[in-house]
């Protein structure tokens, strides 16, 4: 028996007796492969247009990725070409910036070796003085002997 749509496997069923659902499949004698090639061959030309798509971007995506690793290895090659440069410079950079910072050392050396100079000088004659004195008095063997006048 032909069927005009899947539908009529669906028969209405009006026995008489408790309720029941409104229809029970019927015998499938083709099958459901023979239901569904119908579908499948309208759906065909949609499957074949999506297997193109995916074809499609699968091309471009390796495109893509061939002028990714294209402008990688350019970009590795100038960044290996410069480099000796960029070092040179930061060496040039990292020299300039010690030889200022001991330039800025010795200045600060020299303003604290200058004022313990000048502190020497006034605190060296009474220290002499002093010293002398000691011995003076080591000397003379009387504290107080030794004390010069003036």
């Amino acid at each position: 028996m032909a069927w005009q749509s899947i539908l009529d496997r669906f028969r209405p069923v009006g026995a008489p007796g408790p309720a029941a659902a409104a229809g029970v499949p019927s015998q499938d004698v083709t099958g459901p492969a023979a239901e569904l090639a119908p579908v499948m061959a309208a759906l065909r030309p949609d499957m074949e247009a999506a297997a193109a798509r995916l074809a499609a971007a699968e091309a471009e995506a390796e495109q893509i990725v061939a002028r990714a690793r294209e402008r990688a290895a350019t970009t590795l090659a100038t960044a290996r070409s410069r480099a000796p440069g960029a070092r040179a410079k930061a060496a040039a950079a990292a020299e300039r910036d010690a030889v200022e910072q001991r330039a800025r050392w010795m200045a600060d050396a020299r303003v604290r070796a200058d004022a313990m100079t000048a502190r020497a000088e006034q605190v060296t004659p009474r220290l002499v003085a002093r010293a002398l004195d000691r011995v003076l008095d080591e000397m003379l063997g009387e504290p107080g002997a030794g004390r010069r006048s003036g």
